[in-house]
Order: structure tokens, then C-alpha cells, then sequence
């Protein structure tokens, strides 16, 4: 290992240990995110209504659906047998979340399901209008920053206690179908008064149960003080038939798969791994430039058979003796057409002109011309002029080209 190569590890070792030192002690910082997801143990998360929920259903099967949607899962249970048309299971329809993470394909399928003597149990703060409509309920969110909101039961039976939470929201039903709905929770704050946050709405032969606050069911209020008492409160009406829960939470699709979800979820590895990334890099680019040997020129081979050539013809040409000039041209011309056409060149008469025009495809007229001229040439007696060459080369490329 050189002496460079030491440096680097020694620049890098030093770096990895600054941001170590300097990320040690800081708090973690608390991710507030309402991800409302089973796997997260954040403030609000479910994982400890996870861990409990077999607790508060002792009897009762509980069937988690995390893979599916609420319509696979419901559609795939029901028996299409014309004596029956009923689903093949009975109970509960649950889901707790944030916001509406239910199309609209599997709330029709859910309402179905109920009408079919079962429950639903929703408890989020913004619900699928094809619901509200359905049901002839309207909802109303009022912002209250840092103030408690009182929550408790309706029948005292359940209930006579009042919770506090403080949500910063206060979601409420602001128009209920009176005749058909029932009251089954309330909320205030200290500027607001009685409001309805819990209601039980039958449809067709089963019901539907509308909750606003879900934020009672995260990991910080199930462990803040008795407010496990209210979640208690709000299951104890699902307690007959078995449950089906949808996990899925809303923000389950920005989760990471990488392998590199822990590192980057953490500031001291995150930055240590940039830093790692940035130092390899920069060897990289620094060690290729020391290393990189010098690409040679080469020069390409001379075409010396052109250079001759053109020294043979400006001899010619110098001694002005063109007649041997126009011999070699039409050798070479004749020559070629004995290779490339295989057409005999021993006549130079109409037979010749015929198929070297129908191989070559030129003008029947351009050969003709050049054939006159050739046979012109073979008969004279007298010193070809510079312009019987020119005449005849001219002619020649015509043919060839």
C-alpha cells in the first residue's frame, strides 16, 4: 500500500469519525408521521393495538387483510351457488386509518357484505364520499391547534368516563339521518360544544359504525395514562362474530424495500455512507489520472501502389506519347469487362454492344460511341492528339462508372 493510498484511508477514517462524535448524544428525533401502520412502533402507528387486538376479541377468530384489497378478500368469499348467494363468512368489516385508503370498488363491496347481516367498523378522519352519500351523513373537520378534546361514550352503560386527547383536530359528524342513526359517542373542546364522533347507522340487515377519532387507537394514547379504556369502549361493540381487519395502511406503499432502508433511515450511517461513496469517487478520478497510460500514435500504412501509379502516368504524359496511352486505357477497359460481365472481347462489333448493354445496363448509345472510337483508334496510321484521349477516357467512365 503507497504512501497516497494511506492518506485517503486516513481522510476518510477521520471524517467518519466527525460525524460520529457529532451525532452522538443528539435525542433521535420522534417521527409524528400518522402512518397508522402495524408494523411501526412511532407515535402513531399500530403496533401495539397489533399486539392487543387478540386481547380485546378473546373469543373471536381474528383475520388480518394486509395482502389484499377489501374487495378481493370479500368477493372471494362469497358462495355464487344459486341456493345461497350469501357470503361464506359472518362478523366484523374493520379498518382504522388516517384518510379514505378504500376505493371505491371494495366500499361497495363492504357495504354488500353488511347488507348481508354483518358489521363495518370505520374510524378515520376522512371517509369515502360513495359512504357519506350512502348513508346520508355528513362530516365536518374544525382546527383546533393545541387544544384537548373531551371524548366519551353516549350509553352510559358502556361508559361514563370522559377521555382527553389532543388531536389539534376535531372531525365530527355535522348532519346525521336522525330517524335511523344512533348516537354512540361525543367530543367537545373548550370552544365547541356537544359534537357527535361515533355513530351506529343500520344498512340493509346489518350496520355500519362511523368513527372520527382514530388517533385513539395509536401507540400514544393506548400507553398515555387509561385512554386503552376508550378503544376498549369503542370494540366492545363488535364482540359477536369473528373479525376481519384491514391492516393496509395508507402510507404502506412509500415504505422502502432497499436493502439500504436502515442505513438511510439513519443520519450518522446515511452520512457516513455519502461520505464513503464521495471518497471512493474522488480516488477514483484522482488515480486514474496517474495511472492512465499514454495511447500511442499510430500511423496509418501508405498506399504506395497510388503513389506509383501516379509517377507511371505523369511519365506518360510528360513524353506526350498519348496513343500508348489510350492501348493501356482500353486494355484495362476490356479487361474489366472480361472480369466483372464475362462478355468476349475478342469483337468489338453489334453483337458485343448488345450484351454489354443489357449487363451493364447504360446507354446503348454510350457504348456504341466508345466502340467507335476504340475501332477508330485500331485503324489510324497517324499520332493520337491529347484530345482523342480525352475523348475516349471520358467515354470509358461513362461505362464503368
Amino acid at each position: 500500500m503507497d504512501k497516497n493510498m494511506k492518506i485517503y484511508i486516513a481522510i476518510l477514517v477521520l471524517l467518519f469519525g466527525i460525524v460520529l462524535l457529532t451525532d452522538k448524544g443528539k435525542p433521535k428525533p420522534i417521527d409524528w408521521t400518522p402512518t397508522y401502520s402495524v408494523n411501526d412502533k412511532i407515535p402513531f402507528g399500530l403496533y401495539i393495538l397489533d399486539q392487543e387486538f387478540n386481547g380485546f376479541f378473546k373469543k373471536q377468530k381474528v383475520k388480518k387483510i394486509s395482502t389484499e384489497t377489501p374487495y378481493e378478500y370479500l368477493d372471494s368469499q362469497y358462495d355464487e351457488n344459486e341456493n345461497v348467494e350469501n357470503y361464506k363468512i359472518k362478523g366484523t368489516f374493520i379498518n382504522i386509518s388516517e384518510a379514505n385508503n378504500i376505493d371505491d370498488q371494495s366500499m361497495k363491496e363492504i357495504l354488500y357484505f353488511v347488507s348481508h347481516g354483518n358489521k363495518a367498523f370505520l374510524s378515520m378522519r376522512a371517509f369515502p364520499k360513495l359512504l357519506l352519500d350512502s348513508l346520508k351523513v355528513e362530516l365536518k373537520t374544525d382546527f383546533m391547534p393545541s387544544e384537548n378534546v373531551s371524548i366519551w361514550m353516549a350509553n352510559k352503560k358502556v361508559s361514563t368516563k370522559k377521555y382527553t386527547f389532543n388531536t389539534g383536530l376535531s372531525d365530527y359528524f355535522s348532519k346525521i339521518d336522525t330517524l335511523n342513526t344512533k348516537v354512540l359517542g361525543y367530543q367537545n373542546s373548550n370552544k365547541n360544544k356537544r359534537q357527535i364522533n361515533f355513530i351506529e347507522v343500520p344498512y340493509k340487515n346489518g350496520y355500519v359504525y362511523l368513527h372520527t377519532q382514530p388517533v385513539a387507537f395509536t401507540n400514544y394514547n393506548l400507553l398515555k395514562k387509561d385512554h386503552y379504556q376508550y378503544a376498549e369502549n369503542v370494540l366492545s361493540y363488535f364482540t359477536k362474530g369473528n373479525i376481519f381487519w384491514y391492516t393496509k395502511s395508507f402510507n404502506d406503499k412509500r415504505i422502502s424495500n432497499s436493502p439500504m432502508r436502515y442505513i438511510l433511515s439513519q443520519p450518522a450511517l446515511k452520512w457516513a455512507w455519502y461520505l464513503a461513496l464521495i471518497g471512493i469517487l474522488i480516488f477514483m478520478i484522482f488515480n486514474a489520472k496517474r495511472k492512465q497510460r499514454i495511447v500511442p500514435i499510430i500511423k496509418p500504412l501508405e498506399n504506395l501502389t497510388v503513389d506509383f501509379t501516379k509517377t507511371i502516368g505523369n511519365l506518360y504524359y510528360q513524353e506526350g506519347d498519348h496513343a500508348n496511352i489510350i492501348d493501356k486505357k482500353i486494355i484495362y477497359f476490356l479487361e474489366k469487362i472480361r472480369t466483372d460481365y464475362l462478355i468476349d472481347t475478342s469483337k468489338l462489333d453489334d453483337d458485343f454492344i448488345a450484351k454489354l448493354h443489357h449487363k451493364t445496363g447504360k446507354d446503348e448509345k454510350d457504348i456504341q460511341e466508345l466502340i467507335d472510337l476504340i475501332n477508330h483508334h485500331r485503324k489510324s496510321y497517324h499520332g493520337s492528339l491529347e484530345e482523342d484521349l480525352i475523348r475516349i477516357n471520358t467515354a470509358i467512365e461513362k461505362i464503368l462508372h
